[in-house]
């Protein structure tokens, strides 16, 4: 006999499931709300931070999450590396030629525990400078001064803190490195299938959005689904709302599913007016999006703060813009977003990372060596963050970080778009099935932009200049 409560609860449940498919279709998730996930190398898969003795993440870290920050980063790497097939290693009844073309890794500890000279090694460790001049290479196990006068650089940017393969030869407590090289960057399809479907991503979906068939059907019929990335939105400068308005009337026979507007909001800092002043700022913002009803009643507005906007000054992730500032705004234009830097989105199966900051001048400030190789410097920097799994591969003292929500900068299992909004020249990048874009500085680079359509992932560069 089947009761009557049972037959309801499953009619609930199958009611809930065509529902819960509609909720996820657009979700927009802030830094704050990612999922804490920590790597168990003896489980050799990810925990969710309530099944770990861990803290629960504070703003005010302890000594402890600044220790944990790095050995994370060097975890998720040193799992990564081990899954490549160069390092694998050999089965017992492996073909004696197969043996020769696999790289093993070695600890600094093993260096370490040597007093006659050691032959061609590879070791997973991050750069540092813990003297004056002098570089030296660091893992969980301990430290090893590096000679760098014959070490040949892989491409890429070598910065301060970030983690690489040192391979080389090691007498007298030093290490002569003969190349460096990343670690191996995975395609989200492979990290997933080592790691089931597991949302690491964060929004109300259990599990990975990846999954789910009906959302992959929504996404392809949804062809005039269209995300318009503008960074550097001055909203102080009359020409800037000029061409905002320009892009509005030309949006408005057929709006885009979402407008993302990265800061700065102000072309300068106002000091104790600046408040005021962009308040005003995005009320003209709000004026202007008005005049254009179909604009206003089908499009989504959101909003990532600069480095410069008002806020609790330039560490990571970043906190909304503050709701006194925000209020009328949102008031006026009901689909509005105030979100973190950096921010994640998911479209469906599509999932999309955020971040605004002026990353690669600060990385290729921060290089080691200067990369001499004629990949141009956008390929250079993207192969860096996405072999780094981080969006700040870089010292504290330079891109300091929350060090209890370091894990809401990582770029692992790898997104299927990265924004990197930068002042720098606008590129559109594809690495390890990741595409990475820059829509440059709205007003420095003749009004340009990106519009990214996700049913087909592809990106149009647009201009507003002598419009």
């Amino acid at each position: 006999m089947i009761e009557q409560s049972m037959v309801e609860a499953a009619v609930q449940e199958c009611s809930q499931a065509s529902d819960e498919t509609i909720e996820n279709v657009f979700n927009i998730i802030g830094a704050f709300d990612i999922p804490r996930y920590i790597y168990n190398s003896e489980r050799k898969k990810f925990l969710p931070l309530s099944m770990t003795n861990f803290p629960v993440p504070n703003l005010f870290g302890t000594a402890r999450d600044k220790a944990e920050l790095f050995r994370e980063r060097y975890s998720i790497l040193q799992q990564r590396t081990h899954r490549h097939e160069l390092f694998t290693p050999p089965a017992v009844v492996a073909h004696p030629d197969d043996s020769r073309s696999k790289f093993q890794l070695k600890t600094v500890e093993t260096l370490l525990g040597n007093t006659v000279k050691v032959g061609e090694v590879i070791v997973l460790g991050m750069i540092t400078q813990l003297k004056e001049g002098k570089f030296f290479l660091e893992d969980p196990t301990g430290v090893v001064q590096l000679d760098l006068s014959k070490a040949q650089f892989h491409s890429g940017l070598y910065t301060e803190s970030c983690f690489v393969l040192a391979e080389g030869w090691y007498e007298d407590e030093v290490f002569h490195v003969n190349a460096f090289g990343f670690p191996p960057t995975e395609p989200s399809a492979t990290t997933r299938a080592f790691f089931g479907n597991v949302n690491f991503f964060g929004g109300p979906p259990s599990t990975s959005v990846k999954a789910s068939a009906k959302l992959k059907q929504l996404e392809d019929e949804n062809e005039d689904a269209m995300f318009v990335f503008v960074s550097d939105v001055w909203l102080d400068q009359a020409e800037v709302l000029e061409k905002l308005h320009t892009m509005f009337s030309g949006y408005s026979s057929a709006p885009p599913t979402c407008f993302f507007f990265c800061g700065n909001f102000s072309s300068a800092p106002y000091g104790k007016n600046q408040i005021q002043s962009l308040k005003g700022s995005l009320k003209a913002l709000a004026d202007i999006i008005c005049e254009h009803p179909s604009i206003h009643k089908s499009s989504r507005f959101v909003f990532i703060p600069g480095p410069d906007d008002p806020g609790p000054g330039s560490v990571l992730p970043r906190p909304p813009l503050a709701e006194n500032i925000t209020e009328e705004f949102r008031q006026l234009v009901p689909f509005s977003v105030f979100t973190t830097n950096p921010c994640r989105v998911q479209y469906c199966t599509q999932e999309i990372i955020l971040f605004r900051e002026d990353l690669v001048n600060k990385m290729c400030r921060n290089c080691v060596r200067f990369p001499s190789s004629s990949m141009d410097i956008p390929s250079h920097f993207v192969k860096t963050l996405l072999s780094q799994g981080h969006l700040t591969p870089l010292p504290l003292y330079v891109s300091p970080v929350y060090w209890a929500y370091d894990y809401t900068l990582r770029i692992y299992p790898l997104p299927d778009m990265l924004v990197i909004a930068d002042k720098y020249d606008p590129f559109t990048v594809t690495n390890t099935d990741c595409l990475c874009i820059n829509p440059g500085s709205f007003p420095r680079s003749g009004f340009s932009f990106k519009v990214f359509y996700p049913s087909n992932k592809a990106v149009e560069d647009s201009k507003l200049q002598g419009l």
